[in-house]
């Protein structure tokens, strides 16, 4: 019995290994670089409480403007909030809004690519017509809308994101369940007596994963962008919270007074992160577009 457990365990590491390693050759040196610094700031964005030194809203005077020390090693911001800690806080919003906005868009946008491929007929007409108008326009305009009848603040600009990127996931998904919809497969599943439903969730919907997957990450890039963009503007992340669109603008601020730390720091690593992030859809795109 020993034995038969160290075979299967030997067993499904070794599947493991050869998963991980197929992975790392699709992705290449720079999506793996980009993969690790994805987690790397992931990791710190949830031991942010464990590592910031300090608490990233707690003035101190004693420390207002002032330069990287050994205490503060990028020194502190208008108000003498240590910016290192503020810049571990600030990931927790500046990276989850994002991932909201992308969650939100891509069920709703995925429900609506396969409901139409699958009806056709007039329902594929409608929907088509709503993204070509969810389309057309800006992201940003649906983020003022949303923030003029809730107010500023993040929940408003996630709401109003989240329908600008709708149409940006349905177009893909849409055209290639299409392709699907037409298969061999779903003729013998429909055959078989399997509800349209059940095909599209247990057949249709795993085929499109991967699609699905390197496009929501693709659009995340975007979403960082969009929505460190709104809180620069004032509209979305609120001060006191730390937040790196947020802590671009204070930095400015600071910039000219002799404090340009907080305004790189931010601005890097939104550069960063943003970069990574579309390496990482791309190496994805490239995959899946392989395999088709």
């Amino acid at each position: 019995m020993t034995a038969l457990t160290t075979r299967v365990r030997g067993s499904l590491g070794s599947r493991a290994r050869d998963g991980a390693s197929r992975a790392v050759r699709s992705l290449g040196p720079l999506g793996v670089t980009a993969a690790a610094l994805l987690v790397l700031v992931a990791l710190v964005t949830l031991l942010a409480p464990v590592l910031a030194p300090y608490d990233p809203d707690q003035p101190d005077l004693f420390n207002a403007l002032g330069g990287a020390s050994a205490a503060h090693p990028l020194g502190g911001d208008a108000l003498g909030r240590d910016v290192l800690s503020r810049l571990m806080w600030g990931a927790r919003t500046t990276l989850s809004g994002p991932v909201l906005i992308i969650c939100l868009s891509t069920v709703v946008g995925t429900t609506l690519a396969i409901t139409a491929a699958w009806a056709g007929g007039k329902v594929d007409a409608i929907v088509s017509r709503l993204l070509d108008i969810l389309f057309a326009v800006p992201g940003i305009v649906f983020a003022l809308i949303t923030v003029a009848v809730l107010g500023p603040g993040i929940t408003g600009v996630v709401l109003g994101l989240a329908v600008a990127y709708t149409p940006y996931v349905a177009r893909v998904v849409r055209s290639a369940a299409l392709r699907e919809r037409n298969l061999p497969y779903v003729a013998a599943a429909w055959v078989q007596g399997r509800s349209a439903f059940a095909i599209c969730v247990r057949h249709l919907l795993p085929n499109l994963r991967p699609l699905i997957i390197a496009q929501s990450v693709s659009a995340l890039g975007f979403a960082v962008i969009d929505l460190a963009a709104i809180s620069f503007l004032g509209l979305g992340v609120q001060p006191p919270t730390s937040d790196w669109g947020l802590m671009v603008k204070s930095g400015l601020d600071s910039a000219t007074r002799g404090q340009p730390l907080e305004a790189l720091g931010a601005g890097l690593l939104i550069v960063l992160v943003v970069a990574a992030v579309i390496v990482l859809g791309d190496r994805l795109g490239q995959e899946e577009g392989g395999r088709r």
